[in-house]
């Protein structure tokens, strides 16, 4: 039995009738020309032959009585592959509008909690004769840095199959009783306000540092060495920074209200190269010409709509504060930098120039304090209090009477450059489908693989009717930044593609 941290189960503490905490993904792949395979079959093999290795996949909650403290995994002795893997048909002729449909209806479905938190639909009937795979798993128990080597374990780089290592041994669990988990969490509580002390002392060490005051980090060093062995500095600390909020609220726009259970979907894709010419050439970054292009696609949009604040938008972007050495990789290591968006600049190039500085700003915020600073104040939130404080929210549709923070998350996950296999066929787009909540009713997410770019696209169904249109504009602004940038396409790639087969 594993209790999540308090910044994994504030995933489970965000849902509510109208937001869910999944994250999810869509796989296409090029059918292998045999006259044999069965899409269905193929990925229960590949995932019955990689479930020791996929911890996940297996395990399920175990809620504290009365919310009192934090959740539990623990091996699901009731595990039923045949629950998580469905097999469904998208209608003829099976275009991307349909697909993303069922894409769409499928993400506006909250999880069974008393089951593993994770769903996969084998998709079949595209008009291309390729498949697809949708996967849907819940964010308290990956993050985006997590789910991308979760594919890469998945799935193989050799076409016959690679060959798979043992994994280490599983063992179901019994369920505990409510006795048990209250034992459980009254010892892990016992231990908190050691925990919250060495926390205070490390944020008053940042602020001490960010106002320059001489005296008051060594009487915090003093101070802390004093204070006995469950208050004091813990070996193995790490440095990495958390998110520092924007200093004020962001403009109203039409998608940042309160949502409805309802999803759209939209993707597109990109050639990688045409990207990475833009960069070269423009000296940029290549998340700055992702975030560019996002900016002009959002400005197109809301001039359209007559909706465009004179003032910029606010976007969130996670950032991963992983190591490499943590003990567990199934558990959230995310944090984010907040930045402008110069969705108020008219000139394509200026837009670079401008992202290209917000973003420089923000990391160095992000810089200032260590990350498990904010990532360990999670722990200290009562998990009745946080839930029932979303559900009042959402009652009291509080995104209706305020301006929002942040006006949506925008994305840019590296993927895997090198091909990968399931059952002999060939993923041909790995396609990121985020999640959206009260006040904020767009996300953009971003996945490179290969050589593609994939743009993924969710909102709230009644919030951003016309979503393929904004995801045509993200398409046609690298065609606008080549114009602008006054420099040709590449010709080995020629026209973007759409999504899902070239």
């Amino acid at each position: 039995m594993k209790q999540l941290t308090g910044l994994d189960a504030s995933f489970l503490y965000m849902e509510t009738a109208r937001s869910f905490g999944h994250v999810n993904s869509l796989s296409i792949y090029e059918r292998p020309d045999r006259a044999d395979f069965n899409p269905y079959e193929a990925f229960d093999a590949q995932l019955r032959a990689r479930l020791d290795h996929l911890e996940p996949f297996r395990r399920r909650l175990v809620e504290v009585p009365f919310g009192l403290d934090h959740p539990f995994w623990v091996n699901d002795p009731d595990f039923d592959m045949n629950f998580h893997l469905r097999h469904i048909a998208i209608p003829p002729p099976g275009d991307d509008l349909q697909l993303a449909e069922q894409v769409a209806r499928i993400i506006g479905r909250p999880m069974d909690r008393a089951r593993p938190l994770w769903e996969a639909y084998v998709m079949e009937g595209l008009e291309s004769g390729d498949f697809a795979i949708l996967q849907k798993v819940h964010h308290a128990t990956i993050d985006g840095a997590a789910g991308a080597q979760m594919l890469t374990m998945l799935l193989d780089r050799d076409p016959a199959g690679d060959e798979i290592p043992p994994g280490p041994t599983w063992q179901p669990e019994r369920v505990p009783s409510d006795g048990e988990v209250l034992g459980a969490a009254m010892f892990n509580l016992a231990k908190r306000p050691a925990r919250a002390v060495r926390w205070n002392l490390r944020a008053m060490s940042r602020l001490a540092a960010l106002t320059r005051n001489p005296g008051l980090p060594t009487m915090l060093d003093a101070f802390r060495r004093g204070l006995p062995a469950p208050f004091g500095p813990r070996r193995g600390h790490d440095d990495d920074a958390p998110p520092v909020l924007p200093t004020r609220g962001a403009p109203a726009t039409p998608f940042n209200r309160s949502i409805t259970p309802h999803r759209r979907f939209a993707f597109r894709s990109v050639p990688l190269e045409d990207v990475k010419v833009l960069k070269s050439h423009l000296g940029a970054t290549l998340n700055d010409v992702v975030m560019a292009v996002c900016a002009g696609a959002l400005r197109q949009y809301l001039l359209a709509a007559d909706e465009l604040p004179v003032e910029p938008l606010v976007s969130m972007i996670p950032v991963s504060i992983r190591t490499g050495d943590e003990d567990d990789m199934w558990t959230n290591r995310v944090s984010a930098v907040f930045a402008p968006l110069p969705t108020d600049v008219d000139d394509p190039l200026e837009r670079v120039r401008a992202v290209s500085k917000a973003m420089g700003e923000a990391k160095d915020l992000f810089d200032l304090i260590p990350a498990d600073v904010i990532v360990d104040a999670s722990e200290f939130a009562p998990p009745a209090l946080a839930t029932r404080a979303m559900r009042m929210a959402a009652q009291l549709r509080i995104a209706d009477r305020t301006n929002p923070p942040v006006n949506l998350i925008i994305s840019n996950v590296p993927g895997p450059r090198h091909p990968l296999y399931m059952g002999g066929a060939k993923l041909e787009h790995y396609i990121p489908v985020s999640t959206v909540v009260d006040g904020q009713g767009l996300n953009i997410t971003v996945q490179s693989y290969l050589d593609t770019l994939d743009f993924g696209l969710v909102a709230c169904r009644e919030l951003v009717p016309d979503l393929w249109d904004l995801v045509d504009l993200c398409v046609a602004e690298v065609d606008v930044l080549f114009a602008a940038a006054g420099i040709d396409r590449p010709a080995s790639t020629g026209r973007p593609r759409q999504a899902g087969w070239t």
